[in-house]
């Protein structure tokens, strides 16, 4: 009969489980420290320009920067013949080439790095039987949507590589999307792995709370566009936009469509309603949280959440109104990524610790 903790191995105590789930807790939240990093490093990268500075795709080659002058010299070379150079960068120092290539090259390395983070732990625990049968799915999807992020990745490189001075904001927004898509993945095992002091929360809330990691995620995605397009560089104010709540001459691409993802006023303007429509829903959902489940975890958590909705707002109207200082848009990534991974915690704590193995060694 089935352990429900490995295919061969014998029941264990709960205390050793719980002890386990301690272990692969801390492992995946180092992880996510390292997935937080790299976005907010490919923010930079994109802010600085910096993203098409490596024009080649060497998994492990390029590992190893350049290491003398004649090194650098060839890789300047290659970048010297893409569209951002010859129509953008034309005449760029050596020096100044550098600045961009360390960006790119930090965000590469970045990368590289969790997936080693996780694929070495994932071999200990696995040989040490520490991984529960119930698990094997979750962190082996886990494993494959970090290698398809890898491709991700270079196919949005790409596509600035031959006709365009820059990537493609579709492929940017993808690129960022399913990187916040591992990230509130990995929060969701990690969250469930946890000890839970509260009892499940009904379904209205346990639904609503998914609904905001939904919500969250659309967010991202629109301020991917945005990034793609550059789009917040231009009507710096707020409340207003182009001296109007609904600016004008937001369809002016046939089909209307297109706007959504190739205006960079219409996509700016999305992004700047989602921000008003997520933090309408972080309100109703605290609200109605605390009326239905008064003085629970589950409410205060819901409480925090709308306060680092708000707090997201804060952040994206002062980068707006600054006209996008790299400090002030590290910072609105970096807290997007926070209220991400907040929300998915909760929407987990909703629905309760993972229950633990069927079969266990009865102790005492």
């Amino acid at each position: 009969m089935s352990t429900g903790v490995s295919p061969a191995a014998p029941p264990v105590s709960p205390l050793i489980i719980r002890r386990n789930r301690a272990l692969l807790r801390g492992w995946l939240y180092f992880v996510l420290l390292m997935i937080l990093a790299i976005v907010v490093v490919g923010g930079a990268t994109r802010l600085t320009d910096s993203g098409l500075s490596i024009t080649e795709w060497k998994p492990i080659h390029g590992v190893i920067p350049p290491l003398n002058e004649e090194e650098w010299l060839e890789e300047f070379a290659k970048y010297q013949q893409i569209p951002e150079y010859q129509q953008i960068n034309h005449g760029m120092t050596l020096e100044e080439f550098k600045y961009i290539f360390w960006w790119e090259w930090a965000h590469r390395m970045l990368a590289r790095g969790v997936g080693v983070v996780f694929a070495v732990p994932f071999l200990f625990f696995w040989a040490t039987g520490r991984i529960e049968r119930g698990l094997w799915p979750k962190l082996a999807g886990l494993f494959l949507l970090g290698g398809l992020q890898g491709a991700v990745g270079w196919w949005m490189v790409a596509s600035g590589l031959t006709e365009r001075t820059d990537v493609s904001q579709y492929r940017l927004a993808t690129h960022l999307i399913l990187a916040c898509l591992i990230f509130s993945a990995t929060m969701l095992v990690a969250r469930g792995l946890a000890p839970h002091s509260e009892p499940v929360s009904d379904g209205r809330t346990r639904r609503f709370a998914g609904l905001m990691v939904l919500a969250v995620l659309v967010q991202i995605y629109l301020g991917g566009l945005v990034a793609g397009l550059d789009a917040g560089m231009a009507y710096n104010t707020w409340p207003l936009m182009d001296g109007a709540l609904v600016p004008g001459d937001l369809l002016v691409i046939d089909p209307a469509w297109r706007n959504l993802f190739e205006n960079a006023k219409t996509v700016q303007f999305v992004h700047r309603t989602g921000a008003y429509i997520l933090l309408l829903l972080a309100l109703w959902h605290w609200l109605s949280t605390w009326l239905r489940q008064p003085r629970t975890t589950h409410a205060r958590r819901a409480f925090l959440l709308f306060l680092l909705v708000a707090a997201q707002a804060a952040i994206g109207i002062a980068t707006l109104i600054l006209q996008v200082p790299l400090d002030a848009a590290l910072a609105h990534q970096a807290m997007a990524m926070v209220v991400l991974g907040f929300a998915a915690a909760h929407w987990r704590g909703t629905k309760g610790a993972y229950p633990m193995p069927v079969k266990v060694a009865v102790t005492g």
